[in-house]
């Protein structure tokens, strides 16, 4: 009798099995879900986020190769002059003002990493009276706005007689950067094991060996990405510096001032600069990371 069941079935070109994949799917496989509002409309969005991000970045691109002449507002052809000459026009204005950034970014980085690390140990580390109000008073900065930072700062140059130029915007960077790199290095020393620390000791080595072998090298993830962000503000910044530059001219400032007749296309040509910069820091970031893993997964 089964003989002549297997016999109709491969007649009727199909055997028990094939027939249920027929009816119900391949058995065994998990049923398709079918696609809800929700899992188109979160990758809509994130893609729309995305496009309006770049569309200032775009544009600023692309204008950096407009042929202009007094005003980079409407399109009047393309050229590679302003990439070739971009210090060449209004007496190398922009390269200056770009300059002046990345100088005041530089020395602003480096007073508040060096200080804001030592903070961030001490509140870390060590027990002493005010630690919770110093705490307390790193954070104020971060929370009060630039505007009247920077008046309250400009008040008090004005007060003491000290005049505006390079050192004060400096000065004001340094200030609100250092609550910054305090928050980031904080929260590496308190992932560290103290442990690490107490057997460098016990292995006799002295308190500047420990923190230079042991230490330093644990935090300096932390110290890099606090001081990337440092000067990624420093360099930014309008309102504080506004407050406080007298007559020096920075990038952001520059960019304010030339607003009203259109950006310059050099203008444009030193934001793609540094826009292309940063895409390059982060992919080779990536590389590294990706061929160190691969590294160590050989390893293991």
């Amino acid at each position: 009798m089964s003989g002549e069941v297997q016999a109709a079935a491969v007649l009727g070109g199909f055997s028990e099995s094939e027939q249920q994949e027929d009816a119900r799917g391949p058995v065994g496989a998990p049923r398709r879900r079918r696609l809800g509002l929700g899992d188109w409309l979160l990758p809509a969005y994130t893609i729309m986020a995305f496009v309006f991000l770049m569309i200032p970045i775009a544009y600023t691109f692309v204008f950096s190769f407009n042929d202009s002449i007094k005003s980079n507002i409407s399109w009047r052809g393309f050229t590679f002059d302003n990439w070739l000459n971009v210090c060449n026009v209004e007496g190398g204005a922009v390269c200056e003002a770009f300059a002046n950034s990345v100088i005041i970014g530089l020395v602003a980085t480096v007073i508040a990493t060096a200080l804001g690390t030592a903070i961030a140990i001490a509140l870390v580390r060590y027990r002493f009276r005010a630690r919770s109000v110093i705490s307390l008073l790193l954070f104020l900065p971060m929370a009060t706005p630039e505007v009247v930072l920077g008046a309250g700062l400009a008040a008090q140059f004005l007060a003491l007689g000290v005049p505006k130029d390079m050192t004060t915007i400096i000065l004001a960077h340094t200030m609100f950067c250092i609550s910054f790199v305090v928050v980031t290095v904080k929260a590496r020393v308190s992932s560290l094991d103290p442990a690490l620390e107490e057997a460098g000791r016990d292995l006799y080595g002295s308190p500047s060996q420990v923190f230079w072998r042991i230490t330093f090298p644990l935090l300096t993830p932390g110290i890099i990405a606090a001081a990337l962000l440092s000067f990624a503000l420093s360099f930014d910044d309008f309102i504080i510096t506004n407050f406080n530059s007298g007559s020096t001219s920075t990038f952001p400032k520059y960019i304010y001032i030339s607003a009203s007749r259109g950006i310059p296309a050099e203008a444009n040509v030193v934001a793609s600069a540094v826009f292309l910069f940063a895409i390059v820091l982060v992919v080779a970031s990536q590389i590294s990371r990706a061929a160190r893993a691969k590294r160590l997964a050989k390893l293991d």
